[in-house]
């Protein structure tokens, strides 16, 4: 039997009462990292078995569970981008695709691509295997570029019988307004906080009340902050932040420039948000574990300063992906942070 994140139970029985009458594409939507994928591929799991159990999961002993457990199954497709079929290593090979040979030095692109959708045709064409569902699941649905996308609109217009599309994003406002209206939308919200804490120290996750306000309530990003390598960056780079100096912003940038930069960037928009709330409201969001230095930085600052630092950390934002420069990105980033303390 497929598990499911303890928060989303109530969200499964609801799509789950939907299998006799399903539509032809499902829309999962909801904040990132609360395990929206993970339930798209149970969800995918359980359409495809012959016999599930009761309340709809897969039995995970039938023909069709044996295909998708070995990523197999003649009547399932994951569409995905090319970095994050790299993520998650050898599944890319899977469903009748034809397997890499050999590693290109070319950057894996983030985006769907029209190729990939175009490459459904011969799939959606033939009958299905096994008289069931044949189930084309694509995350995140938001990277879809523009011409990926209208390839997909033309499908959902025209679904094949037996079909279902199972799209899943963070951000709906992202996709075409005409693919979105073709959709039964879904909501899969944020976990209740103590619902999350709860997971989290089940997991063995230490400081997880820290971690997950850190996290802005997703508990699959604490837990990856719990395990990740770059922790000791990112506890580098909070005290930058803390100590804001253009004498150390030189060399920490020096220390930080192998860690991802979409990362600090959030890092720095998250605590740039808790100096402001702090100065106007006296309430912190994401880092209360570090109060006292907020106020006392928030004291340093006026309100007009703070909103024209977020400003500028929205348009960094928007680069952070593909800087000419780690080391001179967050060099500058530092830099103009703590220009912001100079009297």
């Amino acid at each position: 039997m497929a598990s499911l994140f303890p928060w989303h139970q109530a969200a499964w029985k609801s799509l789950t009462a939907l299998r006799e009458r399903m539509p032809h594409a499902v829309l999962l939507h909801g904040p990132a990292e609360t395990g929206k994928r993970e339930f798209s591929e149970a969800f995918a799991k359980s359409l495809l078995c012959e016999n599930p159990l009761a309340g709809g999961h897969a039995c995970g002993e039938c023909v069709s569970c044996g295909w998708v457990a070995q990523y197999s199954h003649p009547d399932f497709r994951r569409v995905r981008p090319e970095a994050l079929e790299e993520q998650v290593g050898d599944e890319s090979d899977e469903e009748g695709g034809e397997k890499k040979t050999a590693k290109t030095s070319k950057t894996p692109s983030k985006d769907i691509k029209i190729d990939q959708v175009r490459g459904l045709s011969d799939f959606l064409n033939v009958s299905t295997h096994r008289q069931g569902f044949r189930i084309v699941l694509m995350y995140p649905a938001d990277a879809l570029n523009s011409a990926a996308a209208n390839a997909l609109l033309k499908m959902l217009e025209e679904p094949p019988p037996s079909t279902i599309f199972i799209l899943v994003t963070d951000s709906l406002d992202r996709l075409l307004p005409t693919i979105l209206s073709r959709c039964r939308k879904f909501a899969l919200p944020m976990p209740a906080k103590a619902e999350a804490l709860q997971w989290l120290q089940q997991q063995g996750v230490k400081e997880s009340d820290a971690r997950l306000a850190e996290a802005g309530g997703a508990p699959l990003a604490a837990q990856a902050s719990a395990m990740s390598e770059d922790s000791d960056s990112v506890s580098l780079f909070i005290n930058e932040l803390i100590r804001p100096s253009s004498a150390t912003a030189l060399k920490a940038a020096e220390a930080l420039q192998k860690t991802p930069v979409v990362g600090l960037v959030t890092v720095m928009q998250r605590w740039l948000y808790d100096l402001f709330s702090v100065k106007l409201a006296s309430e912190t969001r994401y880092y209360p574990r570090y109060r006292k230095e907020l106020d006392l930085l928030a004291a340093r600052i006026d309100a007009a300063a703070l909103m024209k630092a977020t400003k500028s950390m929205n348009e960094r934002r928007a680069i952070a992906e593909h800087p000419l420069s780690p080391k001179l990105f967050i060099e500058d980033m530092l830099l103009d942070y703590s220009a912001l303390f100079v009297k």
